[in-house]
């Protein structure tokens, strides 16, 4: 027997053609699910969001208010999206030409967040934990636990879990150095990755 997924609100305006939507997740207004997309657990799909055929989504990720994602896009578990975030799919686009065979695939890993009106090229993977500043472009990969912003964005340092930057050195180790947070939680950051730091 298939259990039946149970969607905790789909808004009566929402258009959701996708069936494969988890258990809690909240769909409001205007938004538009392609058939195919894929959509975790206890999700929050906000106001005017499109998410394309074949998008796939993780668990507890928050989507805020007219964010596109396109396919080619996976998200995974624990992600934060701001508002009018946008994700392409296509790195050499014509209004006369569509190649199914020429999207780029991008990921975002768990933990990540995408501030304000971000714009994600794409072919990029967002590292775990990442901090992506409003109204960045990012254009090529960003390390776990890497703040950047700009455009093009660029790494300006490291974050903790909690999200607050990383200030303070508690411990230096053969290939990495290990980050203490006023939270409490310490992060290692591989020393390759100092370099990219702009």
């Amino acid at each position: 027997m298939v259990r039946k997924m149970v969607v905790k609100h789909q808004h009566p305006t929402a258009i959701v053609e996708s069936e494969n939507i988890g258990d809690g997740t909240r769909i409001w207004h205007f938004v538009h699910v392609r058939d195919g997309a894929k959509i975790g657990r206890g999700c929050n799909i906000g106001k005017g969001v499109y998410i394309d055929a074949d998008v796939v989504m993780g668990n507890n990720v928050k989507v805020q208010n007219f964010v596109s994602i396109y396919k080619g896009v996976t998200i995974e578990d624990d992600v934060f999206i701001g508002p009018a975030v946008t994700f392409t799919n296509d790195l050499y686009p014509r209004a006369f030409i569509w190649n199914e065979e020429a999207i780029s695939y991008t990921k975002v890993e768990s933990g990540a967040s995408i501030g304000a009106n971000s714009t994600i090229v794409s072919g990029a993977t967002i590292g775990a934990y990442a901090m992506i500043g409003a109204g960045s472009v990012v254009t090529r990969d960003v390390v776990p636990f890497g703040l950047v912003y700009g455009n093009p964005a660029k790494l300006k340092g490291f974050v903790c879990y909690c999200g607050n930057k990383l200030k303070t050195v508690v411990e230096e180790r053969e290939g990495a150095i290990v980050y203490g947070c006023s939270c409490g939680e310490t992060v290692e950051i591989k020393k390759e990755l100092l370099a990219w730091t702009m």
